[in-house]
């Protein structure tokens, strides 16, 4: 090993979910390019979700420092376990269905804890990692948000031992999607813009996970940035075959806003005008799902048509994914979402399933779609080509003949990211 690099994260097996898979992979391959990987996490965490299988994929002879973090939403429980569970994973309701505990927490969450809940664990572990670096000679320090009060972790040991430093956004700051619901002060809201504009101005490289926070983040700051996604990576799950009913699968989390009427409509339209689509048709949602998403779909007479069966372990997805005959892709109609890829967009790629996705104009994750030929991707106001383009699947569906021919899918393995990483790592 040649070089040593401190990954500074809050999420870390057995925590669940795409935020974890991110680091995990690249401490898996970063050795193979020279450099030795020392992961810093807290010790008693209070994650949303758990996927203990995440552990097993942690690589031997791996150092992991773990640190006491302090957590306003165990506190927050005794009042509504429910509701801190829920907004502590993202889920957050909309305004009108709020209760005035949710609207309490929000309040507090939003102003009372700049940049977020994790703040508390900011000076303790500048402290801690102060002496270790210079104890152990370590060059670089990545520290990846959300929660982006870990990027104050790495302002503050910039500042005081001049030390590189990474700043990784899987997700924008203050334009990331749930930002506007946290009942923001004008004070609460400066308050985070100058925290990011230290952080943009101070790293000495910064990482975003899309083209458009990259575009984003040129109007912030003249520091380099770099775009690198996240990936796939090699996994040993295996399926005897598809399913036998044309089933449409979404993996992950659907928010109250991440709620496609259109495709509810589109849906319903095809069920009650072709009788073979309503005996075929099946609407799996795997992960976490709002109250509100659910009325919307029984709203439209989806209900015997749909199983939501909830969070499962990452191996259970994979098996998801590769049994349903669709995969179902789903973002906020927004501007402030055109950035976001999510995680399992990659293990959509290569599960030789087809990709249907609905989302803003012009998101980054159109052209990814697009360019791998993995799907096909429509805007909200495209019900007519939405529906037209389901009975083209159905239709392969019945004819056996329903595939994915991918193209260009090298860049996005974990492996190849990781190289790309690793050299910006010693560039610097």
């Amino acid at each position: 090993m040649n070089s040593k690099v401190l990954i500074i994260t809050y999420y870390w097996p057995p925590a669940g979910g795409p935020g974890v898979q991110r680091w995990l992979k690249f401490v898996k391959y970063l050795p193979e390019f020279g450099i030795e990987p020392i992961v810093y996490c807290p010790k008693n965490p209070n994650y949303p979700i758990l996927d203990e299988s995440l552990v097993n994929e942690i690589p031997e002879n791996i150092t992991i420092l773990k640190q006491l973090i302090s957590e306003p939403y165990g506190l927050a429980s005794i009042f509504s376990k429910g509701s801190s569970k829920k907004i502590s994973s993202g889920v957050i309701p909309k305004t009108k269905k709020q209760s005035l505990i949710e609207k309490a927490m929000l309040y507090v969450r939003g102003n009372y804890f700049i940049p977020d809940a994790r703040k508390n664990w900011v000076k303790p572990s500048v402290e801690f990692l102060s002496n270790y670096i210079k104890e152990h000679q370590i060059e670089t320090i990545i520290t990846t948000g959300p929660p982006h009060s870990l990027h104050l972790i790495g302002l503050q040991l910039k500042a005081r031992l001049g030390i590189k430093w990474f700043a990784d956004f899987r997700d924008p700051w203050t334009t990331i999607g749930y930002h506007k619901d946290l009942k923001l002060t004008e004070s609460s809201k400066a308050k985070h813009l100058d925290l990011e504009h230290k952080v943009l101005n101070t790293a000495d490289q910064i990482i975003v996970t899309s083209n458009h926070t990259k575009n984003e983040f040129e109007t912030k700051t003249k520091q380099p940035i770099t775009v690198i996604t996240n990936g796939y990576d090699a996994h040993k799950v295996k399926v005897e075959g598809k399913d036998d009913k044309f089933t449409l699968s979404h993996i992950g989390s659907l928010l109250s806003e991440r709620n496609p009427v259109v495709l509810w409509e589109t849906l319903s339209d095809l069920i009650k005008e072709n009788k073979s689509f309503s005996e075929l048709f099946k609407l799996l949602l795997i992960g976490v799902v709002s109250d509100d998403v659910i009325h919307s779909i029984y709203k439209y007479g989806l209900k015997n048509h749909v199983n939501v069966v909830g969070y499962v372990s990452h191996d259970e997805a994979l098996k998801f994914q590769m049994k349903s005959q669709l995969l179902l892709l789903i973002e906020i109609d927004s501007e402030d979402t055109k950035a976001i890829i999510a995680g399992k967009v990659f293990e959509y790629l290569i599960s030789e399933t087809p990709i249907l996705a609905i989302g803003p104009k012009d998101a980054d994750v159109e052209k990814i779609i697009t360019s791998t030929n993995t799907g096909t991707y429509f805007n909200y106001n495209q019900k007519e080509e939405l529906k037209s383009q389901l009975l083209t699947y159905f239709e392969a569906f019945q004819n056996k003949t329903l595939k994915v021919n991918a193209i260009g899918l090298q860049p996005y393995s974990r492996k190849a990211l990781t190289e790309k990483l690793s050299k910006i790592i010693k560039d610097r």
